[in-house]
């Protein structure tokens, strides 16, 4: 009870999930969708019928009648408001269990992407019996039925990407776009932090542009231009939230924590995070 509780996920094991990586299972029509807010370790792949507003990184998403949608583990998301009975299937995977890399750099996965995609009549039916065939399987005793389901899952988000491909083309109106989207897309490669032996590589908008092979004045430029925030207040925001997130879930002391996010004195990140939150990260952990 405990890991459903904490998960929102109706007969979800946690322990189990990361022993085999994966879970495939129906969306009971009294159950909401998997969807709740908070930082989780695992990515999540559904089919849902119904009517409903999801939030997703702060985005209020509408989903009306089917539609396929992708949860990024490090991006909040709540359900809303329900208009009436939900129903669908759902895919929950580690990112051990695919590689993390293709994951990361998935459209469908990226954070600021739409992670909706919505389906006609006949795009339902065939999902559907993807979702039916993967249940199938997990439902069975085939022996590589970790491997089969891989391949269930990959076959579903390129059809994904094919039926939808449009939002998923980044275009760019001239180089300060380009190199923005570039930066943007490098510091969400730099997490999640895994390791506190593995520290953060990029720190400062001078390493941004070192390995964007670009002046740190034109970098700058670019990023204000396109979002209207300072590359630096892009890094400290990630920074900021991937600290939070380690202080909330996982058992890393401050030091750890202040290690792998690349600072050389964990009294440098106190101070850091106490500028930028207003309190100090022991008091953020406690509340």
């Amino acid at each position: 009870m405990l890991n459903e509780e904490r998960t929102g996920i109706p007969g979800l094991n946690e322990v189990d999930l990361r022993l085999k990586g994966f879970k495939v299972h129906a969306l009971p029509e009294s159950t909401e969708i998997p969807v709740k807010a908070g930082r989780r370790d695992f990515y999540k792949m559904g089919l849902v019928h119904g009517d409903m507003t999801i939030n997703y990184g702060g985005q209020l998403l509408d989903i009306k009648g089917t539609a396929l949608f992708f949860v990024n583990p490090q991006v909040p998301h709540a359900l809303v408001r329900r208009i009436n009975r939900t129903s669908g299937y759902a895919c929950i995977f580690t990112e051990t269990f695919l590689n993390g890399r293709d994951l990361q750099d998935s459209p469908l996965f990226k954070v600021g992407e739409n992670p909706v995609v919505t389906l006609n009549a006949e795009q339902a039916a065939f999902m559907t019996g993807l979702f039916k065939k993967m249940l199938s399987v997990y439902d069975g005793d085939y022996l590589y039925k970790g491997d089969l389901i891989k391949n269930y899952i990959a076959l579903i988000i390129h059809e994904a990407l094919r039926i939808q491909p449009a939002q998923h083309v980044s275009t760019f109106r001239n180089g300060e776009s380009r190199i923005s989207h570039q930066f943007t897309d490098l510091l969400e490669k730099q997490f999640p932090i895994e390791r506190s032996d593995e520290p953060l590589g990029l720190r400062s908008p001078q390493d941004y542009a070192r390995h964007l092979n670009v002046h740190v004045n034109y970098l700058n430029r670019s990023v204000r231009e396109t979002t209207g925030k300072t590359t630096s207040a892009h890094i400290s925001a990630r920074i900021i939230a991937e600290a939070k997130a380690l202080l909330l879930h996982s058992d890393w002391a401050v030091a750890e924590i202040a290690y792998a996010l690349g600072f050389e004195y964990p009294a440098y990140f106190n101070n850091y995070f106490k500028r930028l939150t207003g309190s100090t990260p022991n008091t953020f952990r406690k509340v």
